[in-house]
Formats: structure tokens, sequence, C-alpha cells
């Protein structure tokens, strides 16, 4: 839904923010949106990429809150709480990638995204990754970057998926705090509800558990595997709210 067009309201239950919280970042101009002649009315495009960078750079209690509210919201359409073993099939892990710049991550992301078999059209999802890029890193503190499409258009994929690539040698990606990325999670997600959740389960079990240095010490894919679905049913059932 690149188009669709949200008043305020909806955009407060999209953002699971209250309206008065739209309110004030509309004022302040923190957020994106337009005028139309006495309306203000926001386009769905617009705030799927701030909504994403406004993620990446939650932490501590705002983000168990945000993604406690995500989860809420998409266990509607979801059969199981953890999403993990639906979205990251054997096969999507790249343990030893030859990457060495940015740029190759990219293609190198692109290329095993292509190997699962639910790629619909790579270059099309290079460039929406070159685009998203360009807008603002997606790499974050902690040495993990989270690329994902600029616009989610569903024709791009089969169903929706995660990819996962270790580089052999550490790759400087623009994140916040200056220090280089050695773990890409590419999400690649056919609606926006889905995404904006993916992204917040994956930060979350970032900050909230030994991933990452597991994942980096792991000695092959598979393993790397198994640590991140472990990572996942550890935070959730933390939180009692596993089906």
């Amino acid at each position: 839904m690149p188009f669709q067009l949200l008043n305020l309201d909806g955009v407060a239950n999209y953002l699971h923010l209250t309206p008065a919280d739209i309110e004030q970042r509309v004022k302040n101009r923190e957020i994106p949106f337009e005028k139309r002649g006495n309306r203000i009315v926001f386009r769905q495009s617009e705030i799927d990429a701030w909504a994403s960078q406004r993620i990446l750079g939650l932490s501590g209690q705002q983000l168990a809150v945000y993604h406690q509210k995500s989860t809420s919201q998409t266990r509607k359409n979801l059969p199981h709480e953890t999403i993990l073993p639906e979205l990251l099939q054997p096969g999507a892990i790249a343990s030893a990638m030859t990457s060495k710049t940015k740029a190759s991550v990219l293609r190198d992301l692109v290329a095993l995204a292509e190997k699962t078999g639910n790629l619909c059209d790579p270059k099309a999802l290079l460039a929406s990754l070159e685009a998203r890029e360009k807008l603002c890193s997606t790499a974050v503190p902690g040495g993990f970057a989270l690329p994902h499409p600029r616009a989610h258009e569903p024709y791009l994929f089969v169903t929706s998926f995660i990819v996962v690539g270790r580089p052999i040698q550490e790759i400087h990606c623009g994140a916040p705090d200056g220090q280089p990325t050695h773990l890409f999670f590419l999400i690649c997600c056919q609606n926006d509800q889905l995404h904006l959740h993916t992204l917040a389960r994956l930060c979350l079990l970032a900050q909230k558990t030994k991933l990452l240095d597991q994942l980096r010490e792991a000695p092959d894919a598979e393993t790397m595997r198994n640590s991140l679905i472990t990572a996942e049913q550890e935070v959730l059932a933390d939180r009692k709210i596993v089906s």
C-alpha cells in the first residue's frame, strides 16, 4: 500500500502511539505529513520509512513497549508468536561472506535471497536496498545492520523471509557509533506491519540476549540459525507471550 493516505488517528494506531503523540510530532515537524486544505494526511510509504528508522533507534523500555504492542497487533495474522522459524529458512544464512564493502554486501545478500526461491525481482530489490541506504544507514550500534527495501512491494517476494550474512572481515556501514558491522539481516516482508514487527523483534533480541556474540562465534550457518531461534524463544518466554 505505498500510495495509501492515512489520517491522524490511522497513523497513531499504525505506529502504536497516541493521537497526541502524532500531533506533537507534526507540530515539531518530526514526522512526514502533508496538508490537504485543513486536513493533515500521511503517505503510507513515508510513514513506513520513518517508522523503520525510529525502531532502529529505540532501546530499553521504549523498544520493549513497542515490541509488545506490535506483537499484539500482528498476533491476529500470524499462527505463532515466534516468527524466525518461518522467516529464516535453512540455507538462508551465509556464515563466511567474502564481501569487502557495503555495496558488495548488499549485492551478496540479494544473491543469497535469490537462492531461497522467494525473490521475484533481484534487480528491483537491490535498487530498493540501495535507495533505502541513501536515506540513512540501517547499521546500528552493536555491530549489526538490518537492510530492507525502501518500499514494500508484495510483487517482489513469493513470501516474507529473512536472510543473514556474516562477512569474514568487518565492514564500515555508517553505524551511529562509528564502529564496523559484522552481521547483516536482510528483511524481505510482503507487508509493512510484519516488516516493522520483524525489525522490532530482531532489535530486541540484539539488546536483550547474547545473540550477537553467539552469532559472531558460531562455527557454521546451522549453529547461527539455532542461536537465533533459541534467542527468540527465550525473549518470548520471559514475557510469557509464547503461544
